[in-house]
């Protein structure tokens, strides 16, 4: 049962706004690190953490409450520049914005939230009283900080114990912990201290943007939520002047629908003179163009910002770098692009999987940096750009690159590919080995990676939102992995094709061009059919082998597509044209290899096909890219 009886909605306004200021504070923290002594950035710093500590008195909130107040402190000081911003003392204040994500999700679960870790309480006791010693361990969720008392406490009592007294147990405790001990724990047993915990990727992403981070990869979707935080997450943000937009259209469509309705009263009356049939073709057509308004208006009510995805980021890659000893700096760019809200909670474990990539694979040690004439700091670039209807992020590093001969040995060794299909590979799918399943060139498996699961999700969950993923290295200078998403999924440009009379849709994003199938152009390579386009040999697939369908006549067309695995052509029979489809998902059905359906404009229902899955990634129809190329070469050789 919620502790929060009749508050519920003012609770989950709190999370909300105060979810989005701790994510700015986070991002402020990680700049004021780079510029400690910038009093305006501090005292916004201060501002919004007072903000928070305002809304948890509100809910009655005691321990968030005590916890904003005892960092409030500490930045109190450093904005009167009693003391300074240290490495040490940034660490404790990201601790504690840590475990005030921790008790957020303790309200999101409708309790209140208990009180904050000990040991975290006495670091901030410690950074307040300047007594925060230099180079000492960074401070986890639950606090590393707590090894420091513990040695003490440890030293303390083997004080009296080696001078054949028993220490006070009781004292000892409070000492350290600044709570009073339970009465009767009067053994070392009984006043332990916690094991300290290790700082692992997980852990420091929770850390970072709350609980969802701690999932492994692979994570699908929420689980184990409330009824209350499903529809949150289902909640948007929209400007006031785009509903009015939609408001407006709205209010003119039923004008011109009164209008429509005048003129078939008229006509079914006998009067179709010129001059009302002119008037019907105006009320048509300016309907046309209210639609189409009223269709661009409301799906803008679905972009959202990029900025609030991008903004958690800045502190996972500080934290992580410094767990690992690197200098690396975050980038963002064109946090003001617009996205579809659908796609920013998918979009989330994918960037921080190549995040986590970057800082640890990507980018080097400050000393093998500056061996390599480079300075110690490191940047990564996150940015985000419209092209088109497409939406384009990018992740740089400028690290030591890719080796595609590295690569592929590590793919052969593990059985990935055969020495064959390595042999006839170029730079361009040398790179994308590493998103098999079970590709990893670490020798080691550590914390952060080697697992070789993470890349492997990054392009299943891309793939997923109708995108594509493509990897540009130059080695010595760094490695960008580029990200192509459709503008919205609401709509999906798609292209009509035809298997005798039935119309399917597959998506435009895929296609490249038409081409004719001509029967003398066709060439057997491996026992399948393919064609020589441009000097590149491609697999024809029959779209109805791939549906299972009877295939009467010879397709007499092609549509060249590309995944990010393969590129491939596809037989048809013929077209129907192109368009927007609004896609109709079937939630109670859904055939395989079938994404939706989607309704043309003379109301005929069509089926959006999902290519991925028909081809099974490559695995339906036959031997792989890289050789079939192999083939074509020893045919032609044989020639």
């Amino acid at each position: 049962m919620s502790d929060f009886g009749g508050m519920e909605d003012l609770l989950q306004d709190f999370l909300l706004e105060a979810g989005d200021l701790l994510s700015d504070v986070d991002n402020k923290l990680v700049d004021l690190e780079r510029a400690p002594d910038d009093r305006g950035m501090l005292n916004e710093i201060f501002r919004g953490f007072h903000t928070i500590k305002g809304g948890a008195g509100f809910l009655n909130a005691t321990e968030l409450v005590t916890l904003c107040h005892l960092t409030e402190n500490l930045f109190d000081k450093l904005r009167n520049g009693e003391l300074r911003v240290t490495a040490e003392s940034m660490d404790v204040i990201l601790s504690a914005t840590g475990a005030v994500r921790d008790m957020f999700g303790a309200l999101e679960s409708g309790s209140q939230p208990r009180a904050a870790d000990p040991a975290l309480i006495d670091s901030l006791k410690r950074a307040i009283a300047g007594e925060l010693g230099k180079g000492e361990a960074p401070v986890a969720a639950a606090s590393a900080a707590s090894a420091a008392p513990a040695a003490s406490a440890a030293s303390a009592a083997s004080a009296p114990a080696a001078a054949g007294g028993e220490p006070d147990w009781a004292k000892l405790q409070q000492a350290v912990t600044g709570v009073p001990a339970v009465a009767g724990a009067s053994t070392p047993a009984q006043v332990a201290p916690a094991p300290v915990p290790v700082e692992k990727p997980e852990e420091i992403i929770k850390a970072a943007i709350g609980r969802r981070a701690a999932d492994k990869p692979g994570y699908s979707g929420p689980t184990g939520r409330r009824d209350s935080e499903k529809q949150r997450d289902n909640s948007i943000r929209v400007d006031t002047t785009r509903l009015d937009q939609v408001l407006n259209l709205s209010g003119e469509i039923g004008l011109t629908k009164n209008r429509l309705n005048a003129l078939r009263s008229q006509i079914l009356n006998g009067d179709d003179d010129p001059e009302t049939m002119h008037a019907l073709d105006v009320a048509v057509s300016q309907l046309d163009l209210l639609v189409s308004d009223l269709q661009n208006a409301v799906m803008k009510t679905r972009m959202q910002p990029i900025g609030r995805l991008f903004q958690k980021y800045p502190r996972i890659a500080r934290d992580l770098a410094r767990n690992l000893g690197k200098d690396v700096e975050l980038v963002l760019a064109g946090e003001d692009t617009e996205i579809d809200k659908t796609m920013i909670e998918d979009l989330s474990d994918p960037i921080i999987h190549l995040i986590r990539n970057a800082v640890d694979h990507g980018v080097e040690g400050k000393a093998e940096r500056l061996a390599n004439g480079k300075g110690e700091k490191s940047i990564l670039r996150l940015e985000a750009r419209q092209e088109g209807d497409h939406i384009i992020i990018l992740v740089a590093d400028d690290g030591r690159g890719m080796n595609a001969e590295n690569l592929r040995a590590s793919a052969v060794s593990k059985g990935l590919i055969t020495d064959e299909e390595a042999n006839t590979m170029d730079e361009r799918q040398s790179y994308n080995l590493v998103f098999l399943p079970g590709f990893s060139t670490a020798g080691v498996v550590s914390d952060v990676s080697g697992r070789g699961v993470g890349m492997d999700v990054v392009r299943t969950n891309i793939q997923k939102l109708n995108g594509q993923i493509d990897i540009k290295s130059v080695a010595g200078q760094g490695t960008s992995f580029v990200i192509s998403l459709p503008l919205t999924l609401a709509i999906l440009p798609v292209l009509l094709v035809r298997l005798g009379d039935q119309p399917l849709a597959v998506p435009l994003s895929m296609v490249r061009e038409i081409l004719p199938i001509t029967p003398d152009e066709v060439q057997e390579v491996g026992g399948r059919a393919t064609m020589v386009v441009r000097g590149e040999v491609l697999p024809i697939v029959p779209l109805a082998n791939l549906l299972g369908w009877p295939q009467d006549t010879q397709p007499e067309y092609g549509v060249l597509m590309q995944t990010a695995e393969q590129s491939f052509i596809l037989a048809i029979d013929s077209f129907a044209g192109r368009e927007d489809a609004v896609i109709k998902s079937l939630d109670d059905f859904r055939p395989k290899g079938v994404a939706g359906v989607t309704t043309l404009s003379n109301g005929q229902i069509v089926l959006i096909l999902d290519m991925k899955e028909l081809l099974g990634v490559g695995e339906r129809h036959g031997v792989s890219r890289a050789v079939l190329i192999q083939h074509s070469k020893k045919k032609l050789l044989a020639a």
